[in-house]
């Protein structure tokens, strides 16, 4: 889904900086006189121009545009980027009927920007001026979905200019405008840098009252005394330039004929308002270094939340729920899609302020700017339960929130379970168990395509548990099991569960009848012998000598039956290890084991014979693990044919291995604009990935690395960009949070896997044995070289050796100091006794 409030950015990052807004900001008038907007006809007179420079080429253009996103909203209604381009065409264009219409649709599944709200409630003052009661219910709206001083002024001066009540002075007009002043303080009046804006406005709103009192000194003494009053209550609130508002408050004093000295700060003024002034001072000072961070233009998202997160922390240190409130609305202006923000704001309202009308209205919002939030939704449905909501709100809420798009089927079930709750808990109230019965029916079939054994049976476990204790049908409850049995009856713990839920209800009969359906299943594992010997406890413990003795009678035969199973499926693993004798003349007549062992070749002779065709098994691993397991034994086939074969088996699997290893080499990505990402939650996909890098932009593939066989994230992904420059934007993002969740961004760096693959072929290339090549290198020194922790080859137990390793049979280490064969020692001896006769 697009990101809500690109449009408002811009003039949310000038309410942020200062009372200063930058050009792209001016969309309506600020209440420092100022008025950058235009007439409110104003953005149909572009319609004319461009109508008047392209003619009805510009006309057809823009039809066909408006034709195309009309088509894409039909087909995507929750595209929020269509939704502001067809408002922008139609706009433009000039149609009023259908850009009315296209707001509404749109707020009906987003809340618009302030600045939209402003261009809509100018459009309708502009087409309607007599329609004051309609342009101000959509003032209303607007205020109501984010925090903007600018539009808050914009309603007031609204209501003052046109509503004749307050225009003319009348007692309700006053008591009107009056609270909805108040209505504007408690919203923005907190506003470090915007909210003296409010006060301001307030102060010359009861300043024009009190130059229209004539007469009646008594009303103006009272009217004098309220001004005095919203001065003490501006001196005693943190805001930007509280000099310049105190010198102004010494001021209308005196025009009120109280002297002060004006070279002094606090002649004239009360010492209340001047102890609340040096500690609003205090408050302002410490806050003025969080203010200045947020007031930089060229931050980046990221950033800002980081900043923002710190100075709410640091206004929850200091207990005053009021300015968190404020500090999470202007950050939520600003960042409206930041799920950290709405976490933390609706958890904050939870624990302190608790107020209906507010936990209503932030929720609401939450959940229509991140709609893929279960958790949000969750909370959502829990509190509405805590403020004693009606059953249609929450039903409302439950059904507005299966319609999301989730990233997993766990948390639809989520959803399901927290509104069975609900039900279950307000069941005293009234409620129907119907409504239970139907909640759990639709999440089955809803859920049961795509939901995993354990989810399934949790839904169905907690379905059969009301059906027998709310509902009190044990008929209703042993239903719900036989309908799991159909879908999953070749799972363990549905039986477990359905038999537990008769024993407990001591319904014996039922149980036994349940344990004879199903001992006869093969279940995963040990699930078999599990069940066999569960209904053998079963009846020692709740059954009659006879019960258990046709327990033992059924069982007995089953479990020989498994071992006899199991005892076959290791017979055939060890068939598949051992390969079968291979019949041939060198085989045909064993000869029987001599116990004198006879001569082996030394090696360099020993390569040169080639063994018959027979000798040369045709299966590397089986004939490697005949040699380890010991089923050749010495004698039954001559030392040089048995050496010779397994040398030929060594050097085939050697070259195997290589040339897999080659052919693997070519499936690695260059990964020259890729970061690596980890440290990801468990539960994000590809697309929470992608919204991750948004506000960056370039991303043009992402890996998420999965489990093989769970197809689980492993919690790490290669993100491609399109360039060098959005790489180094990505990874500056390290450390940020992914749904609540801090992740690691670095640059993928493939030459390291590289530098390791070719060291590893290296090792090969020395060692001519594949993997083991530093056995190898082991191998050829003497053995008091040979570190401790490095298994020494002895014997003929040469099952894997490299060709370096292994030795003929009767090999001794006065063997490898000499190549001349046994015939040159013997003819050695002989010469030196011959010497030692003469």
């Amino acid at each position: 889904m697009a990101t809500p409030m690109e449009e408002d950015l811009p003039g949310a990052e000038a309410e942020a900086a200062g009372p200063a807004p930058p050009p792209a900001a001016a969309t309506g008038g600020d209440g420092d006189g100022e008025n950058p907007a235009p007439a409110p006809a104003s953005p149909f007179s572009d319609s004319d121009s461009d109508s008047d420079d392209g003619g009805e080429g510009g006309d057809a253009a823009d039809e066909l545009r408006i034709q195309a996103l009309e088509q894409a909203l039909q087909e995507q209604p929750l595209d929020y980027e269509s939704h502001v381009q067809y408002i922008q065409c139609l706009r433009k264009s000039g149609k009023i009927e259908k850009l009315r219409a296209a707001r509404e649709e749109m707020n009906k599944y987003f809340p618009l920007t302030p600045k939209m709200w402003q261009e809509w409630t100018k459009d309708e003052a502009s087409l309607r001026p007599e329609s004051f009661e309609d342009i101000e219910k959509l003032y209303e709206r607007g205020v109501q979905e984010y925090l903007s001083v600018r539009l808050w002024r914009d309603y007031l001066d609204f209501v003052e200019e046109n509503d004749k009540s307050v225009s003319q002075c009348s007692p309700s007009g006053l008591t009107k405008m009056r609270n909805l002043f108040e209505r504007a303080i408690t919203a923005g009046g907190l506003h470090v840098t915007d909210g003296s804006k409010l006060w301001e406005a307030y102060r010359e709103y009861e300043m024009a009252i009190l130059t229209i009192i004539d007469d009646d000194d008594e009303e103006k003494a009272k009217q004098v005394q309220r001004i005095r009053v919203l001065f003490h209550r501006q001196l005693s609130v943190p805001l930007v330039d509280m000099e310049s508002i105190l010198a102004e408050y010494k001021s209308w004093e005196a025009e009120q004929g109280n002297a002060n000295d004006p070279t002094s700060n606090f002649d004239g003024v009360p010492s209340n308002v001047v102890a609340a002034y040096k500690k609003a001072t205090e408050m302002y000072n410490v806050r003025k270094q969080y203010e200045d961070q947020l007031s930089n233009a060229d931050a980046s998202d990221g950033d800002k939340l980081e900043e923002f997160l710190k100075y709410i922390k640091f206004e929850e240190s200091s207990g005053d729920p009021a300015r968190v409130q404020v500090l999470y609305e202007r950050a939520v202006a600003e960042l409206p899609v930041s799920t950290d923000l709405w976490m933390g704001y609706t958890s904050y309202l939870d624990k302190t302020l608790k107020v209906p009308a507010v936990l209503k209205s932030v929720y609401q919002r939450a959940t229509r700017n991140c709609t893929w939030i279960s958790e949000l939704w969750v909370r959502y449905l829990l509190s509405l339960e805590r403020i004693r909501a009606s059953e249609e709100e929450l039903r409302h809420v439950f059904e507005q929130a299966l319609q999301c798009s989730f990233p997993s089927i766990k948390e639809y079930l989520e959803i399901y379970l927290t509104r069975v709750d609900s039900l279950r808990r307000r069941m005293a109230d009234g409620l129907d168990f119907q409504l239970i019965r139907q909640t759990f029916m639709d999440a089955t079939e809803f859920l049961s395509p795509q939901m995993g054994t354990e989810d399934l049976l949790l839904l169905h476990a907690y379905w059969a548990k009301l059906e027998r204790t709310l509902g009190n049908d044990l008929a209703a409850a042993r239903g719900v099991w036989e309908n799991t049995l159909k879908k999953s009856g070749s799972v363990l713990e549905v039986w477990q569960h359905y038999i537990a839920m008769e024993i407990e209800t001591e319904h014996i009969h039922e149980a036994r009848s349940l344990y004879k359906r199903c001992y006869t299943k093969r279940f995963s594992g040990s699930g078999s012998e599990e069940i066999c010997h569960a209904w053998i406890r079963f009846e020692r413990e709740c059954g009659t000598l006879e019960d258990y003795d046709l327990a033992v009678k059924k069982v007995n035969p089953r479990l020989k039956e498994l071992m006899m199973f199991k005892a076959q499926q290791e017979v055939k693993v060890d068939t598949h290890v051992v390969p079968k004798e291979t019949t041939g003349s060198d085989f045909s007549q064993k000869r029987k084991p001599s116990k004198i062992p006879t001569k082996q070749q030394p090696p360099a002779k020993k390569k040169k014979d080639n063994p018959p065709k027979s000798a040369v098994l045709s299966d590397d691993h089986g004939s490697k693990e005949q040699i380890s397991t010991g089923h050749v034994k010495t004698g039954e086939v001559s030392g040089e044919k048995t050496q010779a074969s397994m040398e030929v088996n060594l050097v085939d699997g050697s070259r195997r291995e290589n040339t897999a290893s080659k052919e693997s080499k070519s499936n690695f990505y260059s990964d020259k604009c890729t970061a690596y990402m980890s440290n990801i939650d468990l539960t994000a996909n590809e697309e929470h990935i992608r919204r991750f890098f948004s506000d960056i932009g370039g991303v043009t593939a992402i890996r998420l690395l999965r489990d093989k066989f769970t197809k689980k994230s492993r919690g790490i992904a290669y993100v491609d960009f399109s360039d060098n420059e959005h790489l180094e934007a990505a990874i500056r993002k390290n450390k940020h949070k992914l749904l609540a969740k801090k992740v690691s961004v670095a640059r993928s760096d493939p030459s390291k896997g590289k530098k390791n693959r070719e060291a590893g072929s290296f090792s090969k290339d020395q060692g001519t044995s594949g993997d083991r090549g530093e056995t190898a290198e082991f191998a050829n020194r003497p053995d008091k070289e040979i570190p401790k922790d490095k298994p020494t080859i002895t014997g003929k137990n040469t099952f894997a050796a490299p060709r370096s390793v292994v030795k003929p049979l009767g090999w001794t280490q006065k063997d490898e100091k000499s190549d001349v064969g046994a015939e040159e020692l013997k003819s050695n001896e002989e010469f030196r006794n011959l010497l030692l006769k003469k």
